[in-house]
């Protein structure tokens, strides 16, 4: 099995079950899967073959779920490339990734247009209609036509009549680009193997059924939404909510309207939910909700536990392992501040810097095992063979287990501040920030200090204005030991993240630098 033969067997089995609802319209899986198969055989008749790369850049949308299955339907492989990037990043991804042909939004024409000027490789642009293209949009004078087609246009080229390649488990499904932290993004190869049973066993893990209504407000581009919020549902023979932009005010609605069952959200998300002033009635056909992306303050978790009555999952992942790795169970106690253990076909464990297991409690890197993990990285062996060693995939995050086999997230290895030789944890930090009444979110990081070597620096959100530097410091002092107090703290009216709502520390640290 992979994703596209699970789809159309799910399909078989619920032909007039919802599949998806979108701005309050849904198609059935018999028509998403006929969809599918008519958008492969379009795509093959414009020369897509097995194997070739196909860049997919769009919001949340039928459009997105389509072309995605279509492309892995046809042989291709898929690169999901967040929308709003610039022309510089889109081009480095199209270009690394030897991509053949673009799915992208019909608003995004004359972006394309200035990028084909300089990248003529790719030998094929579909657009999907917004219907709200700009005014200066003519598909006839652009450079890249007649290279351009309409998504439907493909569409309609297909028929049910279609010759599927066969698929090994073993072929890359996608490539997803990673932030690039460091240097140029690195493309993760993930197979039809590694995708389908992250989806499989996640859904597992977490009882993802039939019955199910999971909200899918992530970015659909992003690996956490595709295995946990499309994939894995679509597998169950769930229903997905398509949000094309997460809003508090649309949650709450949708929530309500359609009886959602499931809601998945990074920690911001889940912030701005209980700070909004709505029906927590709204929420209450939710079973789970589930946490991932970023670790979640503790004192946020239970906040919204309590006004909500639902239980949150916090979990783990990483774009090179599909990303799932660990989930807190639903048959044993959830541990707030934890991320759950191993889930189905997934080992993860906590080694020194020689690569030895170390024993419960002691903090180091987690590694992962399983079938899961990426096959490397696209084009680049020497940065493949440095994260996978002896068959585990080294995170770069520090992290411990306790006694029950429950996985603790420290921080990142390389966001561990060292002050005067003791190492100090930012989430430590930040999770005591965040308990103070009047802090609305909370980041820390390392500078340069001359005396101690680092020094911790506070970004800081408040309610209201009033909270001074010398209350926060004050109660820094009732919570830490002194080397973990912040020395600066600034007051932000908001933090800067990226499209998943994660915290961005490297735009913080352009902060302090200026």
């Amino acid at each position: 099995m992979n994703l596209s033969s699970q789809l159309h067997q799910t399909a078989l089995d619920n032909r007039d079950k919802a599949a998806f609802y979108f701005m309050d319209q849904h198609k059935t899986y018999a028509e998403l899967d006929a969809a599918v198969t008519m958008f492969a055989s379009g795509l093959t008749k414009l020369g897509i073959a097995k194997g070739d790369h196909i860049a997919l850049i769009t919001g949340n949308s039928p459009h997105f779920l389509i072309g995605f299955f279509g492309a892995l339907r046809a042989g291709a492989t898929v690169i999901p490339i967040n929308p709003i990037y610039t022309a510089d990043e889109i081009s480095f991804i199209l270009m690394n990734g030897d991509v053949k042909a673009v799915i992208t939004l019909d608003v995004l024409a004359p972006l394309m247009e200035g990028i084909h000027k300089h990248l003529t490789t790719v030998e094929h642009y579909i657009l999907c209609e917004t219907g709200k293209a700009p005014e200066h949009f003519d598909a006839s004078k652009l450079g890249i036509y007649p290279k351009l087609h309409g998504f439907d246009t493909v569409l309609g080229m297909g028929n049910l009549q279609f010759d599927e390649p066969e698929l090994d488990l073993d072929d890359v499904a996608v490539i997803l680009y990673t932030s690039g932290t460091t240097g140029k993004p690195k493309g993760a190869m993930l197979t039809h193997h590694n995708l389908y049973r992250n989806a499989k066993d996640v859904g597992d893990y977490l009882k993802i059924n039939s019955d199910d209504r999971v909200i899918t407000t992530l970015p659909m581009f992003h690996v956490f939404c595709l295995t946990v919020c499309m994939n894995a549902p679509l597998m169950s023979g769930g229903t997905i909510i398509i949000i094309p932009k997460f809003s508090p005010k649309e949650i709450y609605r949708v929530a309500k309207a359609y009886e959602a069952t499931i809601f998945a959200g990074v920690p911001t998300m889940y912030n701005f939910l209980l700070q909004y002033n709505g029906d927590t009635d709204d929420f209450k056909s939710l079973r789970l909700c589930i946490s991932g992306g970023a670790s979640m303050p503790v004192a946020l978790l239970k906040a919204f536990e309590q006004k909500f009555n639902v239980i949150i999952s916090e979990g783990y992942g990483l774009s090179e392992a599909s990303p799932v790795t660990c989930f807190n169970p639903l048959d044993r106690p959830r541990k707030a501040g934890s991320i759950g253990t191993s889930i189905l076909n997934v080992k993860n464990k906590v080694v020194d810097e020689m690569g030895e297991e170390l024993p419960v409690g002691a903090v180091g890197e987690l590694v992962v095992q399983g079938s899961n993990v990426m096959k490397g990285y696209y084009k680049m062996p020497e940065e493949t063979a440095a994260a996978i060693k002896d068959g585990w995939l080294y995170t770069g995050d520090l992290a411990r287990m306790d006694e029950d086999g429950y996985l603790y997230i420290v921080d990142r290895k390389k966001d561990l501040i060292i002050v005067g030789g003791y190492n100090v944890y930012p989430r430590e930090v930040e999770e005591v920030l965040f308990s103070h009444p009047g802090i609305v979110e909370a980041a820390v990081l390392g500078v340069p200090d001359p005396d101690q070597g680092e020094a911790v620096h506070a970004f800081i959100v408040r309610s209201d204005d009033s909270l001074t530097e010398q209350q926060v410091l004050a109660y820094c002092k009732e919570h830490l030991a002194k080397y973990k107090w912040p020395t600066m703290i600034e007051f932000l009216e908001e933090l800067p993240k990226n499209t998943t709502g994660k915290i961005l520390r490297r735009a913080l640290k352009e902060i302090v630098t200026k």
